[in-house]
Order: structure tokens, then sequence, then C-alpha cells
């Protein structure tokens, strides 16, 4: 979601409020990070609630925006998509940054997309499937978005590892 303030067309998200997690919806979260797909009745068992109690403060996490949804995760490598790609992508123009997030959005590649920091105003993931496929999503779908002025690309030899966040730290 986000807010346009005055007449520009620039981003600006809005400040999430952070949702009143109590120590059952944490460990309720700590088993589903682990198993997705663990039964609810399970996890009643091991919290010592009922499996109504659980589903209730599944709907909540859900409602409050804590839990996003489930998703299968898949190998990129292992079907083919050999390059895992970093762009930090300029712009000639912040006013232009939703307009090309939009843009970048319709490049299938791309599976992340982060307004950044720094020299560069975005950050892009994408997984191609060989440096010739990757040239050509460079330069035949970012390069060629109005207003991007330059990109810098860094190529991923490997990803070491993936988590959810650590969720130990919540009170």
């Amino acid at each position: 979601m986000q807010k346009k303030y005055g007449t520009g067309d620039h981003y600006a998200p809005d400040k999430p409020r952070k949702a009143p997690v109590d120590a059952v919806d944490t460990k309720i979260l700590r088993f589903l990070i682990n198993n997705a797909r663990m039964p609810f009745l399970e996890i009643a068992r091991e919290c010592g609630i009922s499996g109504a109690a659980i589903h209730q403060r599944i709907r909540k996490l859900e409602e409050w925006g804590v839990i996003l949804g489930s998703r299968l995760v898949v190998d990129p490598k292992m079907l083919g998509f050999d390059v895992c790609a970093y762009i930090s992508i300029s712009l000639q123009d912040p006013m232009m940054l939703n307009q090309t997030m939009e843009k970048l959005r319709q490049i299938p590649e791309i599976v992340e997309c982060h307004f950044i920091t720094g020299t560069y105003m975005i950050l892009v993931k994408m997984y191609c499937l060989d440096n010739e496929h990757l040239m050509h999503t460079i330069f035949d779908g970012v390069l060629r978005i109005h207003g991007v002025t330059a990109t810098q690309t860094y190529i991923s030899l490997n990803e070491a590892f993936s988590r959810q966040v650590n969720i130990d730290k919540l009170k």
C-alpha cells in the first residue's frame, strides 16, 4: 500500500503498525514457520489450546497481516534457471519510481523488487536460464524502461541459505 504526498508521483509506503502478538501467537508462528503444513490440531495440542482457538488465532494473524499466506517453494536451479542476478537500478527522476516499479513487475524473470537507499533507487532479484537470457532481460526489458539511467548487475554464484525472519526476539 502506498500514499501520495502533495502532487508528486513518488513512493511513500504506509507505516505498518505492529500487531499485538502474544506468547501463544509467537508459538503458533514458530510452528508454522518451521512447517507450514503442520496440522492445526497438532499445533493446538503443542500450545495447549483448542483447535477452534488455533483457527481463530491464525485467522486473526492473517487479518492483521502477520501471516501473508503460505506458498510452495520451488528450486529455480532444478527447473533450469541457472543464473540468479541482483540488479541495482538508477532513475533519472525519483518521481518515476511508481511507474518504473510497475514496468519491472511486468518482467516475469524478476521475482523481487525493493526500493533502496544509496546510489541506486531500486534493487531487483531475477532468475534467468543462462547468461544470454540474463543479457536479453536486461537490455530488452530493464534498460528499455523510460527513465532508467543506469544499472549494476551482481550474479549470485550460490545461495548459501534462505530463511524466514527470526521471531525469537519477540516479547
